[in-house]
């Protein structure tokens, strides 16, 4: 053979090696700092080691604020990654921008991803969905609020924990207070004595289909049900039976770690770090209800953030990250990401995995936001769709401060969310088109 001829199929061998064995990248932009960050750098990892077709790169962007915010702007300039994890409350900014995102549910499909949203645990089948049921982001690290409680103060106290709102201010809150401790706190007033407390009760929270459907939405917050529950959280504050420690999460969330407060309304995924960090025994219960609201409390939904896939990337890129959803939610990869984080695995058969496995014999506290999260659904639970969500929480978050130090009243509080949430919410309606 000559020495041109050899060359060319050198190059031809060369050309075919690097076709037949070239990797498909894809990245992936999140918000999970320190041992949530290394999960997901593991999962990472492992998905790469698993196959020899795609690879993915997670990145770190920082907060949920600044990750929505990153995602946005690398969109506009044609840089963006091909998977951007969004939390509840920017979710429908993202839904809404058009051409943003490639809804999940088709990209599973086209790429032969068996899809079936009913595989998926009950309270978080339709929080990223669209209004006909089209899941739209997945959910990822998803979580509800929950009722933790130190096992010694209530013992101490001679109560159990309350499962309703009446038994709390009744029964539960001065008892606690008797045996040296500050009954309760919670985390996030937004989150849970808002959204959550909506669903609990089964409330309708927005018009418009809690704002799944198109058109001008308004917030329906100014409701005697909830101003009924702030009232009543003001007066045990008051009391020193409920106590506030500011909008961090951590400011509310310490307290419990240093065993003065009995009760701490968190996020199901705090449970994981709550067992690393605390050294009482502690356990958990379903959020507490108002029985003289309904006598049939509802499901919560989720909180934590979905992934998106990306609009405008390639067929191979587009199949590479389906394939890496359909891994990520593989009943094995999800149980591991339950135990090491505490966030609800999402899938009914993760779910069934754990149970086999024993692990809520070992750790029940771990299985209650699932147990919350498929109580039996209502016409308001499956969640909320509002624009411009981030700064209505802003505005939540500034009132209720206002009513927990006296500022303001009640009355005033909600009347000046709802103007103020509404007038947010008309001009997101105008930039959707």
């Amino acid at each position: 053979m000559s020495l041109r001829k050899l060359l060319a199929a050198g190059l031809a061998a060369t050309m075919f090696s690097t076709t037949a064995f070239a990797e498909t990248n894809i990245t992936w932009w999140h918000a999970m700092g320190g041992q949530l960050g290394e999960t997901v750098n593991k999962i990472a990892t492992d998905f790469n080691a698993s196959q020899d077709e795609y690879k993915i790169t997670p990145v770190f962007k920082g907060t949920y604020e600044e990750a929505l915010t990153a995602g946005i702007a690398s969109f506009r300039a044609g840089e963006h990654p091909n998977i951007l994890q969004v939390f509840d409350a920017g979710a429908a900014t993202v839904i809404g921008a058009k051409g943003a995102t490639v809804p999940v549910e088709d990209l599973l499909n086209e790429n032969g991803v068996k899809f079936d949203i009913n595989d998926y645990i009950a309270g978080v089948r339709y929080f990223y969905a669209d209004a006909n049921g089209k899941m739209i982001g997945m959910p990822f690290n998803s979580s509800t609020p929950i009722m933790y409680f130190n096992e010694e103060a209530l013992a101490k106290a001679g109560v159990s924990a309350p499962k309703t709102w009446e038994e709390f201010a009744e029964t539960t809150a001065p008892a606690l207070k008797e045996a040296g401790y500050i009954p309760l706190s919670q985390s996030h007033l937004p989150w849970i004595f808002t959204e959550n407390f909506f669903s609990r009760h089964n409330l309708e929270f927005a018009t418009n289909n809690n704002g799944y459907d198109e058109g001008v939405t308004e917030i329906k917050v100014n409701t005697p049900e909830i101003k009924a529950h702030f009232t009543a959280l003001k007066e045990w504050k008051d009391a020193g039976l409920f106590e506030w420690y500011g909008t961090g999460w951590g400011d509310n969330q310490n307290p419990f770690e240093e065993e003065k407060v009995a009760i701490w309304l968190g996020s199901s995924g705090s449970f994981g770090g709550l067992k690393e960090k605390v050294g009482f025994k502690f356990s958990a219960t379903l959020l507490p209800y108002w029985e003289g609201v309904t006598k049939e409390p509802k499901q919560t939904f989720i909180g934590g953030a979905a992934l998106f896939a990306m609009a405008g990337k390639s067929a191979e890129e587009n199949k590479a990250t389906a394939e890496f959803f359909q891994y990520l939610t593989s009943p094995e990869v999800q149980y591991m990401w339950h135990k090491e984080t505490g966030y609800v695995p999402v899938t009914e058969a993760a779910y069934e995995l754990a149970k086999e496995d024993g692990y809520y014999k070992e750790s029940p506290a771990a299985e209650v936001g699932i147990q919350q999260l498929q109580l039996p659904a209502g016409e308001w639970t499956k969640g909320y769709r509002m624009g411009f969500y981030v700064q209505i929480r802003d505005v939540m978050n500034r009132e209720y401060g206002r009513i927990l130090t006296g500022e303001t009243s009640v009355e005033d509080a909600f009347a000046t969310i709802e103007k103020e949430s509404n007038a947010l919410l008309a001009r997101f309606a105008k930039t959707q088109g």
